[in-house]
């Protein structure tokens, strides 16, 4: 399990990091969900093996750069940090606080963000303009996050049986043989009918993802690049894009280097430690 910016799906790791993560590899979920087809099957099983790929990281710190661009090419940059803590329990997601630097009149904006599985998702984004903490919605989870081409719902935790899977094709991404996996929310008032996802077969690192709306058009697409591997183990994508292709916009997130195990704890992710401040 874990978050978008992570790895797969990493986004908002958080964003983002194991966009397609799993857990072992049942022909029955732990939710309960049966495989229909041997094509669900071959699907589940990989975005399992994506997953166990990048247990164990404990937690997580990151500092990034977030460039929005319009359709015009003006661009804005925004920065922050991103913190994750890892919950072993497959049944339970990870948890995730955004916090931003920049631009001055958005410093110390902050999301907290605990995943769920099949409930929404809990969500509270502190404002310090008006110096309180505001509760999202499960209803307004596909709205833009701070103005970027990232929704809501994109940067809380990506867990394995959120979603129902289908094995597509195996094609060429780039240099390397993907994997092509249909996605499909299994949960309440997400934005998006279905999502097609690029997975490496070496490394089982996603490369890119198409979004699907709720009238089956293509939304956005996110790509993957510059991965990096650390502690021998973890993959890092350095850089993810989202455009949407229905706007013209994009978002781009260029991101340090991660830091690991850094001694966190459930306290350091509560509702409370949003109004005080980093």
């Amino acid at each position: 399990m874990s978050f978008i910016i992570q790895n797969n799906f990493t986004v908002f790791p958080i964003l983002l990091s194991t966009l397609f993560a799993g857990t072992l590899l049942f022909t029955k979920s732990v939710s309960g969900e049966e495989h229909d087809s041997e094509a669900d099957k071959k699907g589940y099983e990989i975005a399992a093996l994506s997953d166990r790929s990048d247990r164990g990281f404990t937690d997580s710190r990151v500092e990034l750069k977030m460039v929005l661009r319009n359709a015009s090419g003006s661009e804005s940059t925004r920065t922050l940090e991103i913190t994750t803590l890892e919950v072993p329990d497959e049944l339970v997601g990870d948890k995730g606080l955004i916090v931003f630097f920049t631009p001055r009149d958005i410093d110390g904006t902050a999301l907290l963000s605990h995943a769920k599985i099949l409930d929404p998702d809990d969500q509270w984004l502190y404002l310090p303009a008006l110096k309180r903490v505001k509760r999202i919605s499960s209803k307004n989870k596909s709205g833009p996050f701070v103005g970027s081409e990232f929704a809501f719902e994109d940067i809380t935790g990506q867990e394995l049986n959120k979603y129902s899977y289908t094995w597509l094709r195996e094609e060429l991404c780039g240099d390397v043989a993907c994997d092509v996996l249909e996605r499909r929310p299994r949960y309440k008032s997400s934005g998006y009918k279905r999502q097609v996802g690029w997975i490496d077969q070496i490394d089982r690192q996603p490369r890119k993802i198409d979004y699907y709306d709720r009238k089956n058009q293509l939304l956005k697409t996110q790509t993957f690049e510059d991965y990096k591997l650390y502690q021998d183990k973890f993959w890092r994508a350095q850089t993810f894009r989202m455009v949407n292709h229905q706007t013209g916009k994009s978002t781009d997130l260029h991101f340090a280097d991660y830091r690991f195990a850094n001694g966190l704890i459930d306290r350091d992710f509560v509702k409370g430690i949003l109004s005080r401040g980093r």
